[in-house]
């Protein structure tokens, strides 16, 4: 279930390849490996229950990619640059806190960027499905709608569900269906935080 992207605007050979994990059982194990920096899971390990959508995780791996072809990592690799992309400040720590693995994860999303010519689709399959214990799902919205926390995702980012004046949710004035989905208003508001970041 593992997918390869290739972002617009990134050089074609500088994939990337994501997968999505539920029921995650051995998350410490993999904390481990990041925290003993054993460059075989050299991989952006992020909490799924932080990210809204497949836009928002992207987002992230967008910036992380143009900063490292553009040598401004801030971090100590693309991978660990991908978990900060999603942090609305400039606290490494405390994005690592919020949006990485911990013990306690069981909703798993996986990135690996193609920085070598070895690093492909096949073998990043293998070594993710010996070493991940969990259900593998696919990278879509519908499966972040599942496992996303919004209200923790809205208090890290400090931002505000919308409420809808029409009593039955529909287009007013003009407006699409989709202004009156909170998520999708959610969603809006963390891309342009996490864009924001640095800026000030």
């Amino acid at each position: 279930m593992v997918e390869t992207i290739h972002l617009a605007h990134t050089p074609p050979e500088l994939a990337l390849h994501v997968a999505v994990y539920t029921d995650v059982e051995n998350a410490s194990f993999l904390k481990e490996q990041l925290l003993a920096g054993n460059a075989e899971f050299e991989y952006a390990f992020i909490d799924a229950s932080m990210i809204l959508s497949t836009k928002h995780v992207l987002a992230a791996a967008f910036r992380a990619m143009n900063d490292y072809l553009n040598e401004r990592l801030k971090s100590r690799n693309i991978h660990s640059e991908i978990v900060f992309c999603l942090s609305p400040n400039n606290n490494i720590g405390e994005a690592f806190r919020r949006f990485g693995v911990s013990e306690s994860t069981r909703n798993l999303v996986v990135l690996k960027v193609a920085t070598t010519p070895d690093i492909t689709l096949e073998n990043v399959s293998q070594h993710l499905s010996t070493h991940i214990q969990g259900k593998e799902c696919d990278f879509d919205d519908a499966s972040f709608r599942k496992i996303s926390d919004v209200d923790r995702i809205r208090k890290v980012y400090k931002a505000n569900l919308p409420t809808s004046s029409s009593k039955d949710g529909k287009a007013v004035n003009g407006t699409s269906d989709r202004e009156f989905d909170p998520i999708w208003s959610l969603e809006r508001q963390v891309l342009g935080l996490m864009a924001l970041r640095g800026a000030t």
